[in-house]
C-alpha cells in the first residue's frame, strides 16, 4: 500500500507543480517570483509530502499495536533487558514513540518517576529513526543503494544500537550511576483495536508531520532558495547562474572542512546537514534545491546519486551522521523543556553530535580502508575512537543506588 500511495502522491505533486508553473507563466509573473513560489515554496513542500504515504503506513501499524494493549506487555517483558543499560521498562513507551516523533516521546517521559532514568531516556530518544528521518533513509537507500532493503533496515538498527551503546556508557558515569527504579504497572486486557482510535492516532501524527512541512520546512526552503539563488557574480550582487557563486556556497565552504574527515567535505553536503537541524526531512528538499532537481523525487534520486558518485561509503557516512546527530529544532526545544536547564540541554545535544561524528568517522575511515582508499592518520584516529568506545562498553561497572551528583 505504501508503494502505491507513494507513486500516487509523487504524480500528484509533480502535476500540481506543472500546473502552477504554467499558471504563473500565463499570468506573466516575474520570473524571480515564479522561481520563489515553484522552486522555493512548492518544491520544498512537495519533496517532503511525497514521502507522506510511507509515514502514514508506519503510524497506522504503530497505532494498531498501541490500541490493542500489546505495547504495555512488551514494556513489562523488556524491563529486565532495559535494566542492563540503565533504564527500566518504563522507558519502552517513550522510546517506541521515538520511531514516530521525538517531541511527544520526550514529553511522555514525564510519567517516569526516577529523574536519573528520565534524563538518560531523553538523551537517547533522538537516536531512533523517527518519521522525519524516513525520507533520508528512503532517499539514500533508493538513490545510492538501488532500493536495498538491507540499507533501510540497517539504518533503523543503527539507531537502536546507538541507544543501547549510549545507555551503557552513560550509566557508567558518576552522574548517571544508580539502579533503575522498580517497574510496576497495570496491564490492560487484550482487545481488538478500535477503528476510531486508530484513525485518530494516525491522523494526529500524520497531520503533525504535514504541519511541520508547511511551517518549518516552508521557511527553511524559502531561505535556501534565496541563499542559493543570489550572490556576487560579475562584481555585483544579483541572481546567480552558477550555484558555486551563491551565498549558500560561501557559507557551506566555510564549514565544509569540519566534515572532511567523514568523507563529505563539500559545501552542498555541509549545507544539507545544517538545514537538517531545522527539520530532518528538510535534507531531501535541500538537495532538491541545491542540485536543481526541484520537487520530482526521481530527479532528486538521480541528482543525489550523481552528487555522491560511486562512493557508497561516503553516502552511508553522510546518512549515518544525519540520522544520529543533534535532532531538529523542535526536538531541541523539547529537550530544553524536559531538562529545564540550558547546561544539560547543551550537554545532551553535544553528546549526540559527538557520538554521530564518531560513528560516521569510523564508518568512513574503515570503509575507505577496506575498499582500498583512506589514509593512515584518519584510520588511526578512527581506531582510537573505536577502542575508547569499546573500553567504555566493556569496563567493569559497580552498581550503586546512590547518586553521586544531584541533577
Amino acid at each position: 500500500p505504501g508503494v502505491i500511495l507513494f507513486n500516487g502522491m509523487e504524480l500528484l505533486t509533480s502535476s500540481i507543480g506543472e500546473w502552477l508553473t504554467l499558471g504563473f507563466e500565463g499570468l506573466g509573473a516575474n520570473p524571480v517570483i515564479v522561481s520563489l513560489l515553484i522552486d522555493g515554496v512548492w518544491g520544498g513542500i512537495a519533496s517532503v509530502l511525497s514521502f507522506l504515504p510511507q509515514i502514514l503506513v508506519l503510524f497506522l501499524f504503530f497505532s494498531i499495536l498501541e490500541d490493542s494493549g500489546y505495547m504495555a506487555r512488551v514494556a513489562f517483558m523488556l524491563d529486565r533487558v532495559f535494566r542492563r543499560f540503565g533504564v527500566s521498562g518504563r522507558a519502552f513507551m517513550p522510546m517506541i514513540m521515538g520511531f514516530g516523533c521525538s517531541v511527544p516521546a520526550m514529553i511522555n517521559t514525564r510519567t517516569m518517576a526516577d529523574e536519573r532514568e528520565r534524563q538518560v531516556t531523553v538523551r537517547v530518544i533522538p537516536f531512533f529513526s523517527c518519521g522525519a528521518k524516513m525520507p533520508i533513509i528512503g532517499l539514500f537507500a533508493g538513490a545510492i543503494f538501488g532500493g536495498s532493503g538491507l540499507v533501510a533496515v540497517s539504518a533503523y538498527f543503527m539507531g537502536i544500537a546507538s541507544v543501547i551503546i549510549s545507555g551503557i556508557m552513560l550509566k557508567k558515569t558518576k552522574i548517571f550511576a544508580g539502579d533503575p527504579a522498580p517497574f510496576v504497572m497495570e496491564l490492560p486486557s487484550y482487545h481488538a483495536p478500535v477503528p476510531i482510535n486508530i484513525f485518530r492516532a494516525t491522523w494526529e501524527r500524520g497531520w503533525s508531520f504535514v504541519k511541520k512541512a508547511g511551517t518549518v520546512i516552508l521557511l527553511s526552503t524559502m531561505l535556501l532558495w534565496f541563499l542559493q539563488g543570489f550572490g556576487f557574480e560579475g562584481g555585483a550582487f544579483c541572481m546567480v547562474e552558477d550555484n558555486d557563486n551563491s551565498l549558500l556556497a560561501f557559507v557551506g565552504n566555510l564549514i565544509a572542512f569540519i566534515f572532511a574527515p567523514l568523507g563529505f567535505g563539500n559545501w552542498q553536503s555541509a549545507v544539507a546537514t545544517i538545514t537538517g537541524l531545522m527539520a530532518k526531512e528538510g535534507i531531501v528538499s535541500t538537495f532538491g534545491v541545491l542540485l536543481g532537481a526541484g520537487e520530482d523525487s526521481s530527479a532528486i534520486y538521480s541528482a543525489v546519486s550523481a552528487h555522491f558518485g560511486s562512493s557508497a561509503v561516503v553516502a552511508y557516512s553522510f546518512m549515518a551522521f544525519n540520522l544520529l546527530c543533534a535532532p531538529c529544532f523542535a526536538a531541541m526545544g523539547a529537550i530544553k523543556r524536559e531538562m529545564n536547564s540550558g547546561i544539560w540541554t547543551f550537554f545532551a545535544i553535544g553528546y549526540m553530535t559527538a557520538f554521530a561524528y564518531a560513528v560516521s568517522l569510523i564508518i568512513y575511515q574503515f570503509g575507505s580502508w577496506a575498499t582500498g582508499g583512506g589514509n593512515i592518520i584518519g584510520t588511526a584516529v578512527a581506531g582510537i575512537v573505536l577502542v575508547f568506545m569499546g573500553y567504555m562498553l566493556l569496563r567493569p561497572y559497580k552498581e550503586s543506588t546512590k547518586l553521586t551528583k544531584k541533577l
